[in-house]
């Protein structure tokens, strides 16, 4: 696999506007906070963001790299055709363009589109009644959830219209027997949901393991706490996405090159 120069920030930083090298820079940084938390899976699943600018262009990693080796200059830009807009030696998922694709090209409102592979994830994509009522944790995020029944791995087209049916306008689906996705109006706003919603399932796994019966907050706690969640939630994604960046810089800066 071919790799870039080692000026190669420095070149794509001069090819890109100050917003899109900002938004590299949040999207890289996302990566290496996947990999921190041990949420990535290998060189696979993939995080998009779009590119800021009235181009329909996203951001997307490039194929073969782990997680914690992904840069602001190594991250691929291409249109909704899967055309890689600004030159690039690498190749993007296939699964990840088919997934990525459709959701940017369906919701405006979204920046930013995680997808995971955690063991937590994908054990409650498996269980009938998916996320239950019963932390904290998933009560902030309970009624963003639409699910999408498993259809092998994502490298048909024709899958696209009921992946963007199914998530509607909420802001996670769990993709059944397959993982987690979560999109947002900022990278550090789908990184908050994502959080929220690994620790919800992990939560919920830890709480079936010793077969006990569970006690749910009833609907209108659900409702109340949703509501609660949702009025500082913007204040609450900024101020913890300039944390976790700080974070990263005292862990790794390099996903700042």
């Amino acid at each position: 696999m071919a790799t870039l120069p080692l000026n190669s920030s420095q070149i794509v930083r001069d090819q890109v506007s100050p917003e899109e090298w900002q938004t590299r820079i949040d999207l890289a940084c996302a990566y290496r906070l996947i990999a921190h938390n041990g949420w990535d899976d290998l060189i696979f699943t993939h995080l998009s963001a779009r590119v800021p600018g009235p181009d329909k262009h996203f951001l997307i990693n490039p194929l073969g790299l782990m997680f914690e080796e992904i840069t602001a200059s190594s991250l691929v830009k291409v249109d909704l055709a899967g055309k890689t807009i600004l030159p690039s030696p690498y190749v993007i998922n296939p699964a990840g363009f088919i997934i990525h694709s459709c959701i940017h090209a369906a919701r405006h409102d979204v920046e930013a589109v995680f997808h995971t592979h955690t063991v937590a994830g994908i054990a409650v994509s498996a269980q009938k009644n998916g996320l239950l009522p019963i932390s904290q944790t998933v009560l902030q995020i309970y009624d963003r959830v639409g699910y999408h029944d498993y259809e092998g791995i994502a490298l048909n087209a024709d899958e696209q219209p009921r992946l963007v049916a199914n998530l509607g306008d909420k802001n996670i689906l769990i993709l059944r027997n397959h993982g987690l996705l979560s999109a947002g109006e900022t990278i550090g706003q789908t990184f908050l949901i994502h959080f929220l919603l690994e620790k919800a399932c992990a939560i919920q796994v830890a709480a079936q393991s010793n077969g006990t019966d569970l006690q749910g907050a009833p609907h209108s706690m659900a409702e109340l706490v949703a509501h609660q969640a949702e009025m500082a939630f913007s204040m609450g994604a900024t101020l913890t996405w300039q944390a976790l960046l700080r974070k990263m810089d005292r862990l790794d800066s390099g996903f700042r090159a």
